[in-house]
């Protein structure tokens, strides 16, 4: 038995001269690592340069175009929304989602904001007494509505009482 290093398996080379000699663990190892090296530049990534990352997870090159520095949660939101152009839509929501807070707990029981379009907010009530007493108070609604949404964004109130169905029209109906 000899003393090599390079020999693992401690045969001698005894094989047949035709058949190129068994590759010691170390020359496979360098085979192994020369290959995931070949492989990491293929998809672009060099194992060993830059910092190391947790999970193995390939480094993300950022968009030309997008980027920049870290922003507030709310500073992204508000760029977003205003990029799309859905800030008077989303200020709609909230005040569909606010309701009991801009015309007070007792007056949102009665009704309920039912649909935004065209400036001109509908909104529906249980009864035709609190219809009335929301048609009397649109004015101040109306302007309430623009100090939370913005000037010229409501321009009207339109009220709708409670539907009993259509009318039969024709003679004469008794109850």
């Amino acid at each position: 038995m000899t003393d090599d290093p390079q020999d693992v398996d401690g045969s001698a080379d005894s094989a047949d001269p035709a058949t190129p000699p068994a590759k010691s663990g170390i020359e496979l190892a360098r085979e192994a690592l020369a290959q995931a090296k070949a492989d990491a530049m293929k998809r672009g990534s060099v194992p060993g340069n830059g910092r190391k990352r947790k999970g193995g997870r390939p480094v993300r090159v950022r968009e030309p175009g997008r980027g920049g520095d870290p922003k507030m949660f709310g500073a992204a939101i508000h760029e977003l929304m205003a990029s799309r152009g859905w800030e008077q839509r989303a200020a709609v929501g909230g005040v569909f989602g606010n309701w009991a807070g801009i015309v007070g707990a007792e007056l949102a029981e009665h009704t309920r904001p039912d649909r935004f379009e065209d400036g001109e907010l509908t909104v529906a009530a249980d009864s035709t007494t609190w219809a009335t007493q929301l048609r009397l108070l649109s004015s101040t609604l109306v302007r309430r509505l623009n100090e939370e949404l913005g000037h010229g964004t409501v321009r009207r109130v339109k009220v709708v009482g409670p539907s009993s169905g259509p009318r039969r029209t024709g003679a004469w109906r008794a109850r």
